[in-house]
């Protein structure tokens, strides 16, 4: 029998019904009624028309509806897309455009935008589940309501999925200021929930942290993982996540053994001093990746927490996880960067310089992956998918296929891995991965501005992002509008906290704009908050 992702639904409804699959809030999931409205929206979809592998939209915020919306697209045969809920209409409208979305899933907090979206004539968009009946002013599309849904058949409809066909497409920032889909399998998926669960240890009696949204890639460790080794994600909602002292106490309440974040988060619970004041003793692992996490905190969390094992985890949205390093219980900060450590089970890694050749211990190069998680290429963008992986034929008949990360890195004499930097302009701000050249690019289209060129400074050990720009034309230039036009195309972890106007841009020799210039001879200014 093929083993598809929404299959861990059948095996845990089946094994143990009354066991809790999902809470956010006061509303909780077992997995027979995780199974029961997932089959139930797979029902709906189906008569709406779905057919093997459309795309669906996903747009909510933390919810109960979330698990029952993944689930439900994926026992339809179909693939769910998680779109930003905070994301700009232009971003969302560019998404459900370029992944041809005819069926969006979304709820009563989304009704305003959604329905704005939906009266464009252009839209592909047929039928919206969420809203009531006639709610949108577009004779081509029909909505239904979550009450409609939930009067369909409570058994799943019947489906030929092959484990290669699509499950899920993040979209991620674009170099070129268009977001791009990553294409994921379900067998991709089912690799990261397998080894994940066994790496870890995650068992029915595991409770789980949701802190990221479902268009961040860490989630699939709560929405994929805990449904594979049927342990019980707690979503946990966008407010306590905006006022981290809340946090703390949520973990002791909804007694969390996994926490899994980026170190942002983690050093906000630290910082606030509420972590000594609650009993934090069930957490086995707390699992943090996305960007680096300053030793120094990681010392301070392992004082604080002494039941967790710490694990730094580290892998591009493209091949899910695929290396990982255990801290070790009497961990000391050192002053050198936590390294990424190993490569995991089934996976594959090749360190090259520019020139292929594979460089000496501690020496610089690329990293390159091949692993049973990684995806199956960019939806639409044939140019990236050419460029973006290496082959190779270790034997006759058997080809590799690895992905170019753009990270470097070095190995050191044990082959444990260290992250050096992004060989390209690729930032992570809070887990979140931004494209500088998408940012430059939203602000060079802004009829004033001649050039811009937007950089990252570290400030109190936060990182953020500047744009300067350079004038042409002679009329008054507004910074705080120019911030509020990107604020409409950007989504928000990537709008500049600055803006600043420059008469002349340094430049490099070869007379291309010198931002490392532009950081060294900036940093030392304040970050205006403000703006």
């Amino acid at each position: 029998m093929r083993y598809l992702l929404h299959h861990s639904i059948f095996e845990q409804a089946a094994a143990r019904p009354n066991a809790e699959a999902f809470s956010c809030r006061d509303e909780t999931l077992s997995y027979q009624s995780l199974f029961e409205k997932s089959a139930q929206l797979a029902q709906t979809l189906k008569s709406l028309g779905l057919q093997p592998m459309d795309r669906v939209g996903i747009l909510m915020g933390k919810c109960a509806d979330l698990p029952v919306s993944t689930y439900g697209i994926l026992m339809a045969g179909g693939a769910y897309v998680p779109i930003d809920p905070n994301a700009p209409k232009s971003r969302i409208e560019f998404i459900i455009k370029d992944c041809g979305i005819n069926i969006l899933i979304t709820n009563r907090q989304k009704r305003k935008i959604v329905s704005s979206i939906a009266e464009s004539p252009a839209t592909p968009l047929r039928h919206i589940i969420g809203l009531p009946e006639n709610t949108v002013d577009n004779d081509h599309i029909s909505t239904h309501s979550w009450a409609q849904v939930f009067q369909a058949e409570k058994t799943p409809p019947a489906n030929r999925i092959h484990e290669d066909d699509l499950a899920y497409v993040m979209y991620t920032s674009g170099s070129t200021g268009m977001p791009k889909g990553l294409m994921h399998t379900h067998s991709s998926g089912l690799a990261y929930a397998r080894y994940s669960a066994d790496l870890y240890d995650v068992g029915p009696s595991d409770i789980l942290g949701n802190h990221a949204p479902l268009h961040f890639d860490i989630s699939t460790f709560e929405f994929l993982t805990g449904p594979y080794a049927g342990a019980k994600s707690v979503l946990i909602p966008e407010e306590d996540i905006l006022f981290p002292n809340s946090l703390a106490p949520l973990i002791e309440r909804e007694r969390l053994t996994f926490w899994y974040s980026v170190p942002l988060a983690l050093i906000q619970l630290i910082s606030s001093g509420l972590l000594t004041n609650v009993d934090c003793s069930r957490l086995r692992w707390i699992l943090f990746g996305g960007e680096p996490f300053p030793p120094k905190y990681v010392e301070q969390l392992t004082k604080l927490i002494p039941s967790a094992r710490l694990c730094n985890v580290y892998g591009p949205a493209e091949v899910n996880q695929c290396t990982y390093y255990h801290l070790p219980k009497n961990f000391e900060d050192s002053g050198e960067a936590i390294p990424i450590g190993n490569i995991w089970k089934g996976a594959q890694a090749l360190v090259v310089t520019p020139d292929g050749t594979c460089p000496q211990a501690d020496e610089p190069g690329e990293l390159l992956i091949s692993s049973p998680t990684i995806m199956k290429g960019y939806w639409g963008r044939e140019d990236l998918n050419k460029k973006s992986f290496h082959y190779e034929e270790p034997i006759p008949g058997f080809v590799r296929r690895y992905y170019r990360t753009g990270d470097i890195v070095s190995t050191d004499k044990d082959g444990g891995l260290h992250f050096i930097g992004r060989k390209d302009r690729q930032v992570k701000i809070r887990g979140n991965r931004i494209e500088l050249d998408e940012v430059e690019a939203v602000f060079a289209t802004q009829e004033q501005v001649l050039e811009a060129a937007a950089v990252v400074i570290e400030s109190n050990e936060e990182k953020q992002i500047v744009v300067y720009v350079s004038l042409q034309g002679k009329d008054p230039f507004d910074p705080a509008l120019s911030l509020e036009r990107a604020r409409m195309r950007l989504p928000r972890y990537g709008v500049p906290q600055r803006l600043e106007i420059l008469t002349v841009f340094p430049r490099t020799t070869s007379g291309k704009i010198d931002r490392k210039k532009l950081v060294t001879q900036y940093a030392s200014q304040p970050i205006n908050q403000s703006v």
